[in-house]
C-alpha cells in the first residue's frame, strides 16, 4: 500500500492545476475539488485500516539511497489526520457552495492546493519537506484569504501572512541548524541525534517557535482571530479544519519522536497550554458576532489539544486524539451555523439578531447541538473527550491542568449561552431586509450541514468507543514511537 501515499497530495495538487486550466467551468472544477477530497477521505480509511494491523507504511520517492530519500511515512496518526482534513474540506465546500462563495474562478485551485499541501505535511518524514508543505499551505491560504479583495480581507491578509512568513523563515532558519548539526532531516534520525546536541536544540527552539505560531499558541496566537474573522465564511470552515490542526499535528509528532527526551520541557507544555486555553476563552466571551467568538475559541481549543503532550501517557495522548477528531466537526458546524446566519440574516453580529430560534428553528438547532459539545456537556462527544482529558491530566499529576480546562469549559459553556440568547432568543431589531436570498435547496443543504454534525455530535457521545479505540491505538504508537523509527530509518 506504500505506492498510495503520494497520490494523498498528488491529486488534489493536479486537481487545483486542472481546476486553473478549467476556470471558465464551474461544474468542473467543484467535480474536480471534491473527487480529490474524496480521494483523501478514501485513501486515509485504506492507509489507517492498514497501519492500524502492521504498524506504518513508507514510500521513498525516486528509490534514492538511504539519506537521500525523499521518505514519506504514514502511522495511525497521520492516517486519521488525513481522513479528519478531507471530511472537514468536504463539508466547507459544501458550505461554499450553499453560499455561493466559490464563484470566483480560483476558489477550487486554491481549495485543492491547499488539501495537497496538508496531505504532504501530514506525510513526510523529513523538515525540509515539511517546510515545503508549509509555503504551499501558505500560498494557497493567503490568496484565500484575500479572494474578496475588500479591505478588511487585505488588512487580514497582511497580518495573516506577515506572521507566517516570519514563521517560515524561522523553521527554515532552525531545519538549516539542524541540519548543519546533525547532518539529516530525517524525523526518526532526529530522534537519536537532536537531544545530545547544543546546536541542533537551537534549531529544534527555533521549529517549535514558528509551528507553536502556526498553531496558535498563546502569546503566538493574535494573527488568527484577525485573520480568520475576514475570511469568507466557508473560508474560515476550511481554515479551522485544516491550518492550525496541521500546526497541532506536527507538535504531536515532534514531541513523540524528539522532544520527549528534552529534560523540562514538560511543564512548560502544560504552562503554555492552559494559558491558551484561558486567553482564547476571555477573548470569546468578549466578542460582539457569532465568527469572532468562534474563531477566539480555535485558540482556546488549541490549548486543549496542546496540553495532553505535556503529560504524554497513552491515556492523555488518546484523549487529545478523541477531542482533536470530535473538535474538528463540531467547530465546523458552529461555523457553517456562522455562515448560514449570515447569509440568511445579512449579519452574524449579535446585535443584529434576534429570535431566530422561533424564526428558523432548525437553525437554532443546528447551533444548539454542537455548542453542547463544544461546551463539554453530556451526552455529547465533547463532554467524553473533556472528561478523559481532565481525567488523564489528574492521573498524571496534573492538578492545576485539569482545573484550568473545568474552568475554561464554564466560560466555553458562557459564550454559547451568550450566542444563544444574542441570536436565538428574544426579538429581532428592526433592520433591512438582507437582500441576499437562495435557493430553496441551498438554504436546506446550508443548515443541514451542521444540523447533521451536530447529531452525530450527541449520537457520539454514547458510542465514542470504537473512536476511543482507535485514538487508544494512535497515542500507544506517539507514546513508544519504535515502530515509526524503524520504519522510516532503514539499515
Amino acid at each position: 500500500m506504500s505506492g498510495l501515499i503520494p497520490l494523498a497530495f498528488a491529486f488534489p495538487l493536479t486537481a487545483g492545476a486542472l481546476g486553473t486550466l478549467l476556470r471558465g467551468r464551474r461544474a468542473a472544477q467543484r467535480l474536480l475539488t471534491v473527487a480529490a477530497a474524496l480521494v483523501v477521505l478514501a485513501l486515509g480509511v485504506v492507509l489507517l485500516a492498514e497501519v492500524r494491523t502492521g504498524g506504518v507504511v513508507t514510500d521513498d520517492v525516486g528509490a534514492w539511497p538511504d539519506g537521500l530519500a525523499i521518505v514519506l511515512a504514514v502511522d495511525p496518526l497521520a492516517a486519521l489526520m488525513l481522513c479528519v482534513t478531507a471530511g472537514a474540506t468536504l463539508v466547507a465546500l459544501t458550505v461554499a457552495w450553499a453560499r455561493g462563495e466559490d464563484d470566483h474562478p480560483l476558489f477550487h485551485p486554491l481549495v485543492a492546493s491547499l488539501l495537497a499541501g496538508v496531505a504532504l505535511a501530514l506525510v513526510t518524514a523529513d523538515l525540509f519537506n515539511l517546510f515545503v508543505a508549509f509555503e504551499v499551505m501558505l500560498i494557497a491560504s493567503y490568496v484565500l484569504l484575500a479572494l474578496r479583495g475588500g479591505r478588511d480581507q487585505v488588512r487580514a491578509g497582511v497580518v495573516y501572512v506577515g506572521t507566517n512568513l516570519l514563521a517560515s523563515a524561522l523553521f527554515l532558519l532552525g531545519v538549516g541548524l539542524v541540519y548543519g548539526a546533525t547532518g539529516t532531516v530525517n524525523l526518526a534520525r532526529l530522534a537519536t541525534a537532536v537531544p545530545g546536541d547544543p546546536a541542533a536544540l537551537a534549531g529544534l527552539s527555533l521549529l517549535l517557535v514558528a509551528v507553536a505560531a502556526k498553531a496558535g499558541l498563546v502569546p503566538l496566537h493574535g494573527w488568527l482571530p484577525r485573520a480568520y474573522v475576514h475570511a469568507g465564511p466557508a473560508v474560515t470552515v476550511l481554515f479551522s479544519g485544516l491550518l492550525t490542526k496541521v500546526g497541532v499535528y506536527v507538535l504531536y509528532r515532534l514531541t513523540s519522536l524528539i522532544l520527549v527526551d528534552v529534560t523540562g520541557l514538560a511543564p512548560w507544555l502544560v504552562a503554555v497550554a492552559a494559558v491558551t486555553m484561558v486567553v482564547g476563552v476571555v477573548g470569546a466571551v468578549g466578542g460582539k458576532d457569532m465568527r469572532g467568538i468562534l474563531t477566539f475559541h480555535m485558540v482556546s481549543q488549541v490549548g486543549y489539544l496542546v496540553l495532553p503532550l505535556g503529560l504524554m501517557t497513552v491515556d492523555a495522548v488518546a484523549a487529545g486524539v478523541l477531542y482533536l477528531v470530535q473538535y474538528v466537526a463540531v467547530k465546523a458546524a458552529l461555523l457553517a451555523v456562522a455562515a448560514a446566519t449570515r447569509s440568511l440574516e445579512g449579519s452574524d453580529r449579535l446585535a443584529d439578531l434576534g429570535g431566530l430560534l422561533r424564526t428558523r428553528p432548525a437553525l437554532g438547532i443546528a447551533f444548539l447541538l454542537p455548542a453542547l459539545a463544544l461546551a463539554g456537556l453530556p451526552p455529547t462527544s465533547g463532554f467524553v473527550g473533556k472528561y478523559l482529558l481532565i481525567d488523564a491530566a489528574f492521573a498524571a499529576g496534573s492538578w492545576w491542568g485539569g482545573a484550568v480546562m473545568l474552568g475554561v469549559s464554564l466560560l466555553t459553556l458562557l459564550s454559547m449561552i451568550k450566542i444563544l440568547t444574542g441570536a436565538f432568543w428574544g426579538e429581532r431589531p428592526e433592520r433591512p431586509d438582507p437582500g441576499h436570498v437562495l435557493t430553496a435547496t441551498r438554504r436546506r443543504v446550508l443548515v443541514g450541514v451542521p444540523l447533521a454534525i451536530g447529531v452525530a455530535a450527541v449520537l457520539l457521545g454514547p458510542a465514542a468507543a470504537p473512536l476511543l479505540e482507535l485514538a487508544r491505538d494512535v497515542a500507544t504508537g506517539l507514546v513508544d514511537p519504535s515502530g515509526y523509527l524503524t520504519a522510516v530509518v532503514r539499515p
